[in-house]
């Protein structure tokens, strides 16, 4: 069933008299992936880190899973149900792949809890693990040390660890930043597959991928939503097509 997982209303976020996020509206619905482009300096990272509690926004609200989490923590949004990934793969490099989806698994371990057992006989979280690892595509390679595995790999895992810590909302920040074809493929593949238990939000410049993955889309220049609506809207609209697109979309 189709639900509003994350919804953000009028969120700005000036630095000085700079607004980097103007006014900014999106509401993330289960099974549906959101996709947010424009070009560089169009305010969509910081949209992500308002979303995300990595930045406090000037004005405006944001509601995940009925709960207004405006102001709240980076920690405390992602217990409440927020997985992100960034521009910049984050993974433990010389860990195995197992080993950074098993951490990332066991860091919802209620704090108490997490020092009263080996991490090897914390059924629950082995499990998660395994599920986020299958969802990845990465179960071939669990044994693989993380700084060993490819690019397109890593950032494979980045998401498996992301999954692991079972998020309604994912924030995805140019997951297909620096893949050749086929990992790019495989990538698409993998969020086709996980976004039907999640909203997502994905920024990304890899237009074909954007299309071909968007349910909606938003562009933004200079800090202000210029269109929204399905991709075929999008894609239709004049002034994006100026803005940004070019006549080739």
């Amino acid at each position: 069933m189709n639900e509003v997982l994350l919804s953000a209303k009028n969120l700005t976020k000036r630095f000085g008299g700079l607004a980097a996020v103007n006014d900014v509206s999106v509401d993330l619905w289960r099974d549906q992936i959101h996709a947010v482009i424009g070009p560089n300096g169009a305010g969509k990272s910081t949209l992500t880190n308002l979303l995300s509690g990595d930045l406090p926004p000037t004005s405006g609200t944001v509601h995940l899973g009925g709960h207004n989490i405006t102001g709240w923590s980076p920690e405390k949004i992602s217990a409440q149900g927020l997985g992100r990934s960034y521009q910049k793969t984050n993974i433990f490099l010389p860990f195995t792949v197992w080993e950074n989806v098993r951490l990332a698994a066991q860091s919802r371990t209620p704090h108490a809890a997490r020092w009263l057992q080996t991490a090897a006989r914390m059924k629950d979280i082995n499990t998660r693990a395994e599920k986020a690892l299958e969802l990845a595509g990465l179960t071939a390679r669990r044994h693989s040390v993380a700084g060993a595995t490819s690019h397109g790999e890593q950032r494979q895992l980045e998401i498996a660890m992301t999954l692991a810590t079972e998020p309604q909302v994912l924030l995805l920040d140019e997951p297909l930043a620096g893949m050749g074809v086929a990992e790019a493929e495989r990538m698409v593949a993998l969020l086709l597959t996980i976004k039907k238990q999640h909203g997502m939000l994905l920024v990304e410049h890899d237009m074909d991928a954007v299309f071909t993955l968007a349910d909606r889309l938003t562009v933004m220049v200079n800090g202000q939503v210029i269109a929204s609506g399905t991709p075929a809207e999008v894609r239709a609209d004049s002034g994006v097509q100026a803005a940004y697109l070019g006549e080739e979309h």
